[in-house]
């Protein structure tokens, strides 16, 4: 893992990855596109409150992620084909989401320091080649260098195979298993809080 000026970057099964800094906030918009990922979301749904998300949808959000870029937060870490960014995993300590704090259902479980994921995007053609498991290992190999012991995430449990790419932004139950992430909690029937605990 190379770590320079607050920029990390590092490989993951010969797949590079890089955190979202300044000097690869260009890449970042390049994947996310016009549309900033779902709908002008640009990340920001468990950042925001839903009414400033909501009022904010498109260039809004996409300036509050620039500014959280600006501050020196690493709010997640983008993937790369060659020179090309296909992916993108969202993954900072849980307080740095403050809508995911003021959740009912994803309320915290015990008071132990966490480092949240609440995000996966994946580029259209890029889909399907096991990118996902790739970005979690990346975020676990990210958040052991910054020193965190206990990673959580936050599935969606859906009735139907068929189900639009937004259905599965917070995680699909088995890649996180794929990747040991245990169930902690079941909150309701279609979410889980599942736990990675890194030694």
């Amino acid at each position: 893992m190379k770590i320079t000026n607050n920029h990390i970057s590092f490989k993951v099964d010969d797949i590079l990855m890089k955190s979202l800094t300044s000097d690869t906030w260009d890449d970042f918009e390049c994947l996310f596109g016009p549309k900033g990922a779902y709908a002008g979301c640009w990340c920001m749904w468990w950042r925001l409150s839903r009414k400033e998300f909501e009022k904010g949808q498109g260039e809004a959000n996409r300036q509050a992620m620039k500014s959280i870029v600006q501050s020196g937060k690493i709010p997640g870490l983008i993937t790369y084909d060659k020179d090309e960014p296909c992916g993108w995993c969202s993954v900072a300590p849980r307080e740095h989401f403050s809508t995911l704090e003021r959740s009912r259902v994803l309320k915290r479980i015990d008071n132990q320091e966490v480092w949240s994921i609440v995000c996966f995007f994946i580029k259209k053609n890029h889909r399907g080649k096991n990118l996902s498991l790739q970005l979690i290992q990346g975020a676990l190999d990210y958040v052991k260098s910054q020193g965190g012991k206990i990673v959580e995430a936050y599935p969606t449990i859906l009735k139907t195979r068929k189900a639009p790419p937004v259905s599965t932004f917070m995680g699909i139950p088995s890649v996180l298993e794929r990747a040991g992430f245990k169930i902690v909690h079941k909150p309701s029937q279609s979410k889980w809080i599942m736990r990675y605990f890194i030694r």
